[in-house]
């Protein structure tokens, strides 16, 4: 099978970390697979190619964009479509081109741009071009069915799922990392590491997240370790970086050295595995794949209660959640970890136990050929199984 995939950016983001595994495991099944996305710094494009896609290119987003699609779109069998601008400008180029029935889109997130009546019309529209719509949680199928305005029965639930082996490697080495981390970064061999990895974006509410560790720590007691915050991300496409080094200034948590901004990195299955805790008190979530890779890194998940996190990140077993929007309470909660090892380490077995149970990478790569196969025959399915091979067209 010929696969094209067209995302909006080749940038590091969770969507695009998915749609990164999802080559790389159809590669290894045998299909030839090219990317196309449409802005930003492409700084994915060597991963695109050591995953086995044939070509990554951008393609820009003005609408000479729609004629330079006519070739790859030519070429593929299928293509496959992510988040809300490459699901608009792929829907037009492959009616254009004619593979309006061979398109499936991909829906990432409870897209907030959706709440607006009239994106949530054009939405509406646009949705009804693609043959199958893949959802990565059944909060995302509610949300796409109620604010984007998609059938219900045109879309099929697929979740995320990850190699795990990464992350539980460098856990299996956690002394080793630990140690390097707090060299790094001159903590403490005590301190309590909570970490975040996210995009520096509104939606992870990183401003929440500082507030929360500035409350913690005017009332952390003396006989309990130091409080540590580890943020890694970037803002490529905005002022995100400058906003959160504002806020922690303002909190007085860089000069303490109760907070790092370490950027975008390449290490982050080390990371995970020096620091005690994962913390992203996000406003909404269309999934999370940073979650499983902590939760694969025998990490607790501190997170808040809202949107697809619960289908993910399971209260009083694998971590703990807490309104959103509610610094005293995400405070709280760091607290009490930092006084619980005990607690981490349970929450943090049973969140590995989870991810390998639970979010297996070939079963996700499995049950996408299974949707491409059915498209391809020319229907579309409302479920796939959890396992099993797909049958090939």
């Amino acid at each position: 099978m010929k696969i094209l995939h067209l995302i909006t950016t080749a940038d590091v983001g969770g969507a695009e970390m998915h749609i990164l595994s999802q080559v790389r495991g159809q590669v290894a099944r045998g299909h030839s697979v090219r990317v196309v996305y449409l802005l930003g710094q492409g700084t994915l494009e060597p991963d695109f190619r050591a995953a086995g896609a044939e070509s990554i290119h951008c393609v820009g987003r003005s609408l000479g964009a729609l004629w330079r699609l006519r070739e790859p779109l030519r070429w593929c069998d299928l293509v496959h479509t992510h988040l809300l601008r490459a699901d608009l400008v792929g829907a037009i180029a492959a009616t254009l081109w004619g593979q309006r029935k061979r398109l499936v889109s991909g829906k990432h997130n409870d897209e907030h741009a959706l709440r607006k009546p009239w994106v949530a019309r054009l939405h509406g529209w646009v949705g009804r071009l693609p043959a199958q719509t893949i959802v990565l949680s059944e909060h995302v199928k509610r949300y796409m069915q109620d604010k984007g305005r998609l059938r219900p029965e045109r879309m099929v639930v697929i979740r995320y799922g990850i190699d795990g082996t990464p992350f539980a490697n460098a856990a299996a080495q956690r002394a080793r990392h630990r140690a390097a981390l707090r060299a790094e970064f001159g903590w403490g061999p005590d301190d309590v590491v909570f970490v975040c990895v996210a995009r520096l974006a509104p939606q992870k509410a990183h401003d929440v997240l500082l507030e929360a560790l500035a409350w913690a720590r005017d009332r952390r007691a003396e006989e309990l370790p130091a409080l540590r915050l580890l943020l890694v991300g970037d803002d490529p496409f905005g002022d995100g970086r400058a906003r959160v080094t504002g806020w922690a200034q303002e909190r007085g948590l860089l000069a303490d050295g109760s907070c790092v901004l370490a950027g975008i990195r390449r290490d982050v299955p080390a990371l995970l595995a020096g620091s005690d805790a994962f913390v992203m008190p996000s406003r909404w979530e269309g999934l999370g794949l940073v979650f499983l890779e902590a939760m694969a890194a025998d990490l607790p998940v501190l997170s808040t209660n809202v949107s697809a996190i619960p289908e993910v990140v399971v209260a009083g077993e694998t971590g703990e959640l807490v309104p959103v929007e509610d610094a005293p309470a995400l405070g709280q909660a760091l607290l009490a970890w930092t006084a619980d090892p005990a607690l981490r380490r349970r929450y943090g077995l049973a969140g590995a136990q989870r991810v390998a149970s639970e979010f297996s990478l070939d079963a996700m790569v499995e049950s996408t050929l299974r949707v491409y196969a059915a498209v391809l025959a020319g229907h579309c399915v409302d479920e796939v199984p959890a396992h099993g091979a797909y049958e090939q067209p």
